[in-house]
């Protein structure tokens, strides 16, 4: 698809906790326009030694296959992605016993978004969101929620075993912008019962980035919204905003 069609402004900022405990920023993202646009947000884990290059292992790696993927067959396209990512992690050099065992200390969480031109959808493991609006309207969304294990602090990752069951699918249509998060971001963008969408935060971010030329501007803007001392009060974790217009 044209690259005139799109937007897409992103930014990741650390979270006060890993500045104040000398550990580096776990969070990544990576977009791409091919003949699809695809976007991906992932979280590594802040129990994993290694979760911030399980985070950029499979940011790349989906963004490389999807991009030029024919989409009528993205699904497999996504299962198949995340299967050379865990490959990838097998034979990493940090992977010293080359055991699927070992993947937990790459563990990463991930939410994405896949876009022909016409139709889209939205891809998620563990926690992290992502909300589509099919107008102006901030009543009119599509969500992919968080999802926790049977503690609210337990998630799903990429690097486990069951990832295929916890593997989910937002389809949609008629799409205009989409905002991908990662679990830092969350409570700051819907409601506690996740039934609507916090816009008093929502709603300036968007009205900028939509209406600002500059991408450098909105980027730094972007940057200083997520890393204000507000914000890092409120919530220490790592924060990361993927924001797309589509045309």
């Amino acid at each position: 698809m044209k690259k005139s069609e799109i937007k897409v402004i992103a930014a990741s900022v650390i979270g006060s906790l890993h500045t104040h405990k000398g550990l580096p920023c776990q969070d990544y993202y990576k977009h791409v326009c091919g003949k699809n646009l695809v976007a991906v947000v992932s979280d590594g884990a802040g129990s994993a030694k290694y979760g911030k290059i399980g985070a950029r292992i499979v940011c790349e790696t989906i963004c490389d296959i999807l991009k030029n993927h024919p989409f009528e067959e993205i699904k497999e396209a996504i299962y198949q992605s995340v299967k050379v990512a865990r490959g990838k992690l097998l034979l990493h050099r940090l992977n010293k016993g080359k055991s699927v065992e070992n993947l937990g200390s790459f563990a990463a969480t991930v939410v994405g978004f896949v876009y022909n031109g016409k139709n889209g959808l939205i891809f998620h493991i563990g926690d992290g969101a992502a909300i589509a609006f099919h107008d102006g309207d901030y009543h009119n969304f599509s969500a992919s929620l968080p999802e926790n294990g049977s503690f609210s602090c337990e998630t799903f990752f990429y690097t486990q075993e069951s990832w295929k069951e916890n593997l989910r699918f937002t389809s949609l249509s008629d799409v205009k912008t989409i905002f991908l998060m990662s679990d830092g971001l969350t409570a700051f963008s819907f409601a506690k019962d996740f039934k609507k969408v916090e816009r008093g935060f929502i709603e300036p971010i968007n009205n900028f980035l939509s209406q600002e030329k500059v991408k450098s501007k909105a980027i730094r803007a972007l940057t200083n919204t997520l890393n204000n001392p507000k914000a890092q009060r409120l919530n220490s974790d790592d924060k990361t905003l993927v924001w797309i217009k589509v045309k």
